[in-house]
């Protein structure tokens, strides 16, 4: 196995980056400042320029010959100087550059102290630590985006793992209802020691009452798991033909409680996963007609409208609190808890209609009617070819 490699903190990256910046800059300023001094005439050029000046003016040449006597000490001074100069420099930038690395280091930690304070906080946060925060204060840097981004993401994943919890013992509460009485009924029939053939018919009827029950709540679970878990196809579909679909399937249940139902079904092109999609409306309509009141009435339309397309459930019933309308699209939230063993209603319906329609990109709303009941609508993202190739005939309503 080969070691693995160390790779410098980058704390000591920034007080090198730092480092070497400060001493090239100072470096170059004294580079600068040398070639200025040295930029002089010398003595040659200072000779040079009186054998000119004698030959173009003799009177200037006694004063050009003094001054080049001088010349020579001139240029000693000018040259000691320098000498001097560069050997103070190269202390000053050896002081400047060891000065530099301490003052690097200690800026480059106080600026990094939030990263510290990040990582300290994410090595201490876990699935049972989703309560804490990293609360970084300061002023609104980077840093503290990345914190208030952490914190945010470690909130949400909080009210994932508490919906979680949640949704996890609800269905196992709600599991073990018909359980309980496939195995109460069993026990009790094979206690007697006479038995009928009636007793046994009742008690199969029964288990196939839970047992349809407890598919339908499995069913319901894996219609949820797989609408959460992103991976659906994209296909054409009309909503309108799904609600037709499922119209037709309620029918029965519908005319058995006396329910009259209206359709406007227009043409609601989207693209998606069709599964899910008849799923969707199934279950508005399910819900319409199992949360109603005999002789009440059910009304189902479809359209599209500015690129959307968009499905309504619309149903008599109950008289629903307004602020009670967002609970009944999370798992298993009912406004009555008088429901029975029997009853069809999972308490999956709105959550399933809900995950759905995330995740297709759309949004659903529910508010309750003024006479009672509740009207759910449903948006989605339309398919703009479909849209775009076809007018919105009306379809026959019934």
């Amino acid at each position: 196995m080969r070691p693995r490699r160390t790779r410098p903190s980058i704390r000591l990256r920034l007080t090198l980056t730092y480092a070497v910046v400060l001493v090239s800059t100072c470096a170059a300023l004294l580079a600068l400042n040398y070639a200025l001094h040295a930029g002089a005439p010398s003595a040659t050029e200072m000779a040079a320029m009186c054998d000119e000046m004698g030959a173009a003016d003799p009177l200037r040449a006694d004063k050009c010959a003094a001054l080049e006597r001088h010349m020579g000490e001139i240029v000693w001074y000018r040259n000691a100087t320098l000498m001097n100069t560069a050997r103070t420099s190269a202390i000053a930038l050896f002081a400047t550059a060891v000065l530099g690395l301490g003052v690097c280091w200690v800026i480059a930690g106080r600026m990094l102290r939030p990263l510290r304070t990040l990582t300290t906080a994410t090595r201490r946060i876990s699935q049972h630590h989703l309560h804490e925060r990293v609360a970084l204060t300061g002023p609104p840097d980077e840093l503290k985006e990345l914190a208030d981004t952490f914190d945010e993401m470690v909130a949400r994943l909080e009210a994932s793992f508490n919906s979680q919890r949640r949704f996890v013992a609800d269905a196992s509460h709600e599991l073990r209802t018909p359980l309980a009485i496939v195995r109460t009924g069993a026990e009790v029939l094979l206690a007697k020691r006479e038995s009928t053939v009636a007793q046994w018919e009742a008690m199969g009827r029964r288990v196939l009452t839970a047992t349809g029950q407890a598919e339908r709540l499995l069913d319901g679970l894996l219609s949820l798991a797989r609408s959460e878990s992103g991976a659906i196809a994209h296909e054409a579909h009309d909503l309108a033909f799904a609600a037709a679909r499922a119209l037709g399937e309620a029918d029965e249940e519908a005319e058995t409680s006396g329910l009259s139902m209206t359709t406007d079904l227009r043409p609601a092109p989207v693209v998606g996963d069709p599964v899910l999609l008849d799923r969707l409306v199934r279950n508005l309509v399910d819900n319409a007609i199992r949360h109603n009141h005999p002789g009440g009435r059910i009304e189902v339309a479809t359209g599209h409208r500015d690129g959307e397309a968009l499905v309504t459930v619309r149903n008599s019933g109950d008289a629903i609190p307004p602020e009670e309308v967002d609970r009944l699209f999370e798992p298993f939230q009912r406004l009555t808890s008088h429901r029975t063993a029997g009853s069809r209603s999972t308490g999956l319906g709105l959550a399933i209609v809900r995950s759905i329609v995330h995740a297709h990109h759309g949004t659903v709303t529910a508010a309750p009617n003024a006479g009672g009941g509740l009207t759910v609508t449903v948006t989605l993202p339309a398919d703009a070819l479909a849209v775009a190739g076809q007018p919105e005939p009306a379809r026959e309503a019934s």
